[in-house]
């Protein structure tokens, strides 16, 4: 079964029908047909979060948080050795903090990262990713 790695991007995208909404919904598509599974670091989530926050007031922000509930994302914990290997790969990758919780999880994981944020090309050409696009 493939898995993939949600970055916030992926979940803005979907939230607020920008650029790429196609590819992520049939990747959710896909994880609801139980072919594929979808998982995502919790600090990605925060970030989507407090992302909406930004640009919205809280009860739409949170009205919007509650739209992905019945979504089949699996969010991952951070623990020690998360929080640790994903400083390894912000270092390495010379990745934002919060990405480097997607790059973590998606490398531990062998999975596709998705997203649109082209700061993940420093992962290098064998690095699987889907790119969002319009």
């Amino acid at each position: 079964m493939r898995t993939y790695v949600f970055d916030a991007g992926a979940i803005l995208a979907w939230v607020l029908d920008k650029p790429g909404v196609m590819q992520v919904r049939r990747v959710l598509d896909d994880a609801m047909r139980a072919r594929s599974e979808i998982v995502m670091s919790a600090i990605n989530f925060g970030e989507v979060y407090s992302t909406l926050l930004r640009a919205y007031d809280f009860d739409r922000a949170s009205a919007m948080m509650r739209t992905l509930q019945p979504l089949p994302i699996k969010l991952v914990s951070v623990d020690r050795q998360v929080a640790l290997s994903a400083a390894a790969v912000k270092v390495k990758y010379r990745l934002y903090y919060a990405d480097s919780f997607a790059a973590a999880l998606a490398i531990e994981r062998k999975a596709t990262l998705v997203t649109a944020d082209s700061d993940f090309r420093r992962l290098g050409h064998g690095f699987p990713i889907l790119w969002l696009k319009a």
